[in-house]
């Protein structure tokens, strides 16, 4: 099973696509995993410009390059928040509009709907990305949660998503949710009241992403024997955690990078995700889909990370055998 080996082009948006393409290129990486933001794929222009995704395919290959998914975490987002003052960092100046929460909202999902055209002309059957929630500020029940606010919480993403899949669906693009805390899904148990909220349909799925649910305490690999036929990407993160008795779980309101924080990401290979078994199971639910690293490490040069981190998944990577070791021995005849 030779699964190409992606980069996640978030964490480098301050690059040039072409730029990136040939660091790619020197890193060892099959392709590129692009962002909706920097001019890595622009939405827009893939819509109105009828040479806009020929031409980036040909940048990309230039430098051996392919591209197999997009991402648009930043304006998927927008579409269950409750809106402040925080998402005008990350959203495109047409999706913020005059900042109205209602309006952002509305905006946001008419871009998804877009995105999911966008990658149909890009020949991309993957759009990776985030659905927000409505209901994440509600995760320490105190004061009171009922469950009819949370049960409000997973009707609003059937509202909001499904005339989002629709598009999706009429387009033959899938999408994957990366399970995340501040998404509408962000364990096992909440990705399994999505796929209810959303009636099973078929569009939706999972970028399946372990760094995010080993800190929580849950195994990235019984995620991936529970949703195998809903894991549409692979991204390969690492982290690690290190509560000393005086960090918490919850981060402590600590940035990212801070020697206090009780977990950090981690560039692959240096954290506590066990990669091995997380291959071995996606072998064994067959997903044949790419590798994507994100590398995340703001204790590491990203240029070094991303190499290393590069050469680190063809090293865990493993073809299934085609045959049981015992092969060689007669089995029917000794039974």
């Amino acid at each position: 099973m030779a699964r190409p080996v992606t980069l996640f082009t978030g964490q480098w948006a301050d690059l040039s696509c072409e730029d990136l393409a040939r660091k790619c290129q020197e890193f060892g990486f099959a392709g590129m995993e692009l962002a909706c933001w920097g001019d890595h794929f622009e939405v827009d222009r893939a819509l109105n410009e009828d040479d806009y995704c020929s031409k980036k395919r040909a940048t990309l290959e230039r430098y051996g390059q392919q591209v197999y998914s997009i991402s648009a975490h930043l304006v998927g987002q927008a579409v269950l928040d409750k809106i402040d003052e925080r998402h005008k960092c990350i959203l495109p100046e047409h999706v913020w509009g005059d900042g109205d929460p209602a309006g952002v909202n509305r905006r946001a999902a008419e871009e998804m709907k877009k995105t999911a055209r966008a990658a149909q002309r890009m020949d991309v059957a993957v759009v990776n990305g985030f659905t927000g929630s409505s209901i994440w500020h509600l995760l320490y029940s105190f004061p009171p949660v009922s469950p009819a606010m949370i049960d409000d919480g997973f009707k609003l993403l059937a509202e909001r998503w499904n005339p989002i899949l629709d598009v999706f669906g009429e387009c033959g693009v899938k999408f994957a949710l990366e399970v995340h805390p501040t998404e509408i899904a962000f364990d096992l148990y909440s990705a399994e009241r999505a796929i209810e909220a959303l009636d099973g349909r078929e569009e939706f799925g999972f970028n399946f992403d372990p760094s995010h649910l080993l800190w929580q305490g849950v195994d990235p690999v019984e995620f991936i024997r529970r949703f195998g036929d809903r894991i549409y990407h692979c991204h390969m993160k690492d982290v690690i955690v290190k509560l000393d008795g005086r960090s918490g779980i919850l981060g402590s309101h600590l940035e990212f990078g801070d020697s206090r924080r009780g977990w950090e990401f981690r560039s692959l290979g240096r954290g506590g995700v066990n990669f091995e078994e997380i291959i071995r199971a996606l072998n064994d639910v067959g997903y044949d889909g790419p590798l994507s690293v994100e590398w995340e490490d703001s204790g590491m040069d990203r240029d070094q990370g991303a190499r290393e981190a590069c050469e680190f998944v063809h090293r865990v990577e493993i073809t299934p055998s085609g045959r049981a070791f015992d092969s060689a021995f007669d089995k029917e005849e000794q039974a």
